[in-house]
């Protein structure tokens, strides 16, 4: 009887461990195939649960990157990642985020646009936002910060910024050109 379990206990290890090499290679396979999936995206969308906006900013981006030009601030998608604090609404909506280009704050310039299921919705979530904003003045968003919240069809466009600490004075023109874009929700003061 004990010379014919060694071969049993010896057959079970085996297969243990063969069962545990096929289980390592499929996570590595699994994380292989998220990394290159995430490698691949072309638009520029971190950390939204909903995931990436696709062409569902693509009219709203067009206008935003037409408005800074006309102010002479160059912008495109962003390479680097970018999320301001967030209300649920906009922190739960897919995303694209764009920079305008400011030589002298060169991780400055996000412009975030959210898209939303229709008008009424981006129009919920860019209160709600505005609500956030003026509840935690001087908290999450520092006593005076410039937000502007515009609302485009069912996208919400977002910047803000700080008068007394930017380190680039073309900021402002961000600010005077998404005024151009959409309708304004404003932040009470």
């Amino acid at each position: 009887m004990t010379g014919a379990a060694g071969p049993v206990f010896a057959r079970a290890t085996a297969i243990r461990s063969i069962a545990s090499a096929a289980l390592r290679l499929i996570a590595i396979g699994a994380l292989a195939a998220a990394t290159a999936g995430c490698a691949t995206e072309p638009r520029t969308t971190f950390l939204a649960p909903g995931g990436p906006a696709g062409n569902l900013t693509d009219a709203t981006e067009a206008q935003v990157i037409a408005a800074l030009g006309g102010v002479g601030l160059p912008a495109a998608e962003a390479q680097l990642p970018y999320r301001p604090p967030e209300a649920a609404l906009l922190a739960n909506a897919p995303r694209t985020v764009l920079q305008a280009t400011l030589p002298d704050d060169p991780g400055g310039g996000f412009v975030v646009i959210y898209a939303l299921a229709s008008s009424q919705a981006a129009q919920a979530a860019a209160a709600e936002q505005a609500a956030y904003i003026a509840g935690h003045r001087g908290g999450i968003y520092p006593l005076g910060t410039r937000p502007v919240l515009r609302v485009v069809g069912s996208n919400v466009a977002f910047f803000s910024w700080l008068p007394d600490s930017t380190p680039d004075s073309r900021t402002p023109l961000i600010e005077e050109a998404l005024l151009s874009v959409g309708s304004e929700v404003p932040v009470p003061g």
